[in-house]
């Protein structure tokens, strides 16, 4: 999916995710209907397990800063990342109730996905692409603030942090990410109470606080790798996730 897509994913995503809530008119013209599972929100504690999809990025910073390389001739790289890749996430999810609108999540989750990462000498048009195959493991602890319930649909926020960390960083290539991160969380979604369950669409935004742009490279075997990592000043993940919950 190339970047000009993306502004139309998220709209396609919010929208549908708020179908729910939009197909049912405003809420003082709305009939009263039977609940379903009444009393699942009085509980203090809830648990369940999740699966969706999630597409990983990578903010990256350009030095713009020449190569001279052996020849010493000047090289220009630059990096980005021109085009995403749908992944798969999987985990479980404990919510503990502080009122009746706020509650705390933790949720261990895996999210299994890839990233290309393109670099282009900006004089030659000399192209070389590497694929970071990510297993992320997070454990995102998160507010959920929600909104009053009415017959058998109920909308929130949340946001939270999430220590992250990638099981399958691989060495030796011309891009090296530190394993370690942490991910700032904000999204929305909405309860839906079902007779026999509780089902929860949700999206959510993922930004990385720190920097995971590895500098030490002694893995290289090869020291003209070098010049791919040292144009960058900066890289920083995001990720968005597409999730059905259910309790």
């Amino acid at each position: 999916m190339t970047k000009n897509r993306y502004i139309a994913v998220l709209v396609f995503l919010a929208a549908a995710l708020l179908a729910p809530v939009a197909g049912t008119g405003p809420v003082h013209a709305q009939e009263r209907k039977i609940q379903n599972r009444p009393f699942l929100d009085d509980r203090v504690w809830h648990y369940g397990f999740l699966v969706g999809f999630n597409m990983q990025d990578l903010s990256i910073a350009n030095k713009g800063l020449p190569y001279i390389n052996e020849n010493g001739i000047p090289e220009y790289w630059y990096a980005d990342v021109p085009e995403y890749t749908p992944g798969f996430s999987v985990g479980i999810l404990g919510e503990l109730k502080a009122n009746d609108w706020l509650s705390v999540r933790i949720i261990p989750t895996m999210h299994f996905g890839d990233k290309k990462v393109v670099f282009k000498e900006q004089k030659t048009g000399r192209v070389a692409e590497q694929y970071l195959k990510s297993t992320l493991l997070s454990v995102p602890i998160d507010l959920k603030v929600s909104a009053m319930r009415f017959n058998n649909y109920r909308p929130y926020v949340v946001a939270g942090v999430a220590p992250t960390v990638d099981l399958t960083v691989k060495k030796g290539k011309e891009l090296l990410v530190k394993p370690a991160d942490a991910m700032l969380e904000v999204g929305m979604g909405i309860d839906l109470y079902y007779p026999f369950f509780k089902m929860i669409p949700e999206v959510k935004f993922c930004f990385g606080l720190s920097d995971i742009l590895q500098r030490n490279r002694t893995d290289l075997k090869d020291p003209s790798l070098l010049k791919y990592s040292n144009s960058l000043s900066q890289v920083n993940s995001r990720m968005i996730v597409f999730t059905l919950y259910f309790e």
